[in-house]
């Protein structure tokens, strides 16, 4: 039996390893010549490391724990979580911490605050259909105002009236005004792991050389275990004939036309792409739905600069309309060996885009030079201490909830089902889901325990279907997926 993931990032390679260990024939095929890992790849600059996007390696499935400690063993660090909100000047802490931040904003403000929150609980808009409705619901119209409106437009570059309420439901789930106060009472606090609100932890582990760390090490085990990994080399069409197999056709390193064959594939690329590539073609109605799926893309611009210790925050939200900079990841706080030289840091300035726009195809320059101007302009370093600076994109960083995306997704599966049988879409871009690592690691390994038994034990698609991100403090721990129906 011959599996080919498309796709080295945490989906891809988890599924490889999952097999490989199990003695399948597996290769992988990953576009880029040079990282494994995709989104949660580490990119090396002149001995800087630093992460695509910044990733928290929590996870309340004890099987991913494992996993990870399986494959990466003691080059975990634990870290402590600090993260804040910029917004008219001041710094917030977020998540949001009830008391403090209303005296923060002074008596008038909070007071409006106050009074918003209420009359909200006393009269909420009835169902809501959208993340403006959602939030004002849980939050009140003003703070949803300060705290959430100018921000998750900058980051989708949509009203957020055209973002589905979904995606409010699966990243803010679990917190509002009451439980942000509450957070801040002397009780006890659970452990990570033990139920507690993703948002609300205070210690994470992460790899010690950033995230790519973890990949590169899950890609020697998957060769060392018999498997491939095959990179530089860009899948362009999935053939599946009468007889079954699927074969795939890839351009290699020196772009040459390589084709394989497979007795089942697990894809982990955009889902829209896949679609796009498949033959015989699917049917017009899951075409079109794949051609109206929606991504976001990302572009992070690293500065080095002379550390003055100005702030020891992970990162920072910027929610000032003034700057285009969306979030600033301070690396030496994830780990001091991303940052060579101790007199030294790096911070990631995070802008969101679409591909093609005039961000995106700004000149790396330039971008450097918006970056810099930005940096000093939010009184985080002075122009003397920024040094140097380096330009990564990355495409489809997010898929978009917009109205509408449920039911396409919805269409595109059901033809996947009815016409592509051993096809496994995993992932944040193969499922359009906008999941975590460690959900995109567990459709991997579900997709796996699928391939090993012969039949259809898990519904992959059930993989953070009820919107756990932020989850509620029950104690509970997420188990897998119940057996499909």
């Amino acid at each position: 039996m011959h599996i080919v993931c498309i796709g080295a990032g945490p989906a891809g390679l988890t599924a490889a390893y999952q097999l490989t260990k199990a003695g399948c024939r597996v290769t992988v095929l990953e576009k880029d010549p040079v990282y494994v890992g995709g989104i949660s790849r580490t990119v090396r600059y002149k001995g800087f490391g630093f992460d695509i996007g910044g990733h928290r390696f929590f996870s309340k499935s004890p099987e991913i724990e494992q996993l990870w400690e399986e494959i990466l063993g003691d080059d975990f660090l634990q870290r402590p979580r600090k993260s804040r909100i910029y917004y008219g000047g001041k710094f917030y802490p977020y998540p949001l911490k009830g008391w403090q931040t209303l005296r923060q904003m002074g008596a008038v403000a909070s007071i409006a605050c106050v009074l918003s929150y209420l009359r909200a609980r006393l009269s909420p808009i009835p169902a809501p259909q959208n993340f403006e409705d959602w939030v004002i619901n849980h939050f009140g119209r003003r703070l949803y105002g300060i705290f959430f409106k100018t921000y998750t437009e900058k980051v989708w570059g949509m009203d957020c009236r055209e973002i589905s309420v979904d995606w409010a439901a699966q990243r803010i789930k679990g917190l509002s005004l009451s439980s942000a106060i509450l957070h801040m009472l002397p009780f006890k606090r659970p452990q990570s792991g033990s139920g507690v609100i993703k948002t609300l932890i205070h210690t994470f582990r992460y790899p010690r050389q950033g995230p790519g760390m973890m990949w590169e090490k899950a890609a020697a085990l998957v060769r060392r275990q018999g498997g491939e990994v095959l990179q530089g080399a860009e899948v362009e069409h999935l053939v599946h004939p009468a007889d079954g197999q699927w074969e795939i056709t890839y351009r290699g390193k020196d772009y040459q036309a390589c084709r394989i064959t497979a007795d089942y594939v697990i894809a982990s690329l955009p889902l829209r792409e896949l679609v796009a590539m498949i033959e015989p073609p699917l049917p017009e109605e899951a075409r079109r739905a794949a051609g109206e799926l929606r991504y976001r893309d990302f572009l992070i611009v690293a500065l080095v600069v002379r550390d003055k210790n100005v702030f020891d925050d992970n990162w920072i939200y910027i929610h000032d309309p003034g700057v285009k900079v969306g979030r600033i990841q301070n690396f030496k706080a994830w780990s001091p060996e991303l940052v060579p030289d101790p007199a030294l840091n790096c911070y990631g300035m995070e802008y969101f885009c679409f591909e093609g726009d005039g961000l995106w195809n700004s000149p790396d320059q330039q971008l450097i030079e918006l970056a810099r101007s930005e940096l000093i302009r939010l009184k985080l370093a002075d122009g003397g201490d920024i040094v140097d600076g380096t330009v990564v994109r990355q495409a489809k960083a997010y898929p978009v909830y917009d109205q509408g995306y449920a039911e396409r997704v919805k269409i595109i599966r059901r033809a996947l089902e009815r016409h592509c049988p051993r096809l496994y879409p995993v992932g944040r871009a193969g499922m359009h889901k906008y999941n975590n690592q460690d959900h995109a690691m567990m459709t991997a390994m579900l997709a796996a325990r699928n391939i090993l038994a012969g039949e259809e034990i898990y519904d992959v698609w059930n993989v953070n279907q009820d919107a756990e991100y932020h989850e509620e403090a029950s104690g509970a721990v997420r188990a897998v997926p119940q057996r499909a129906a």
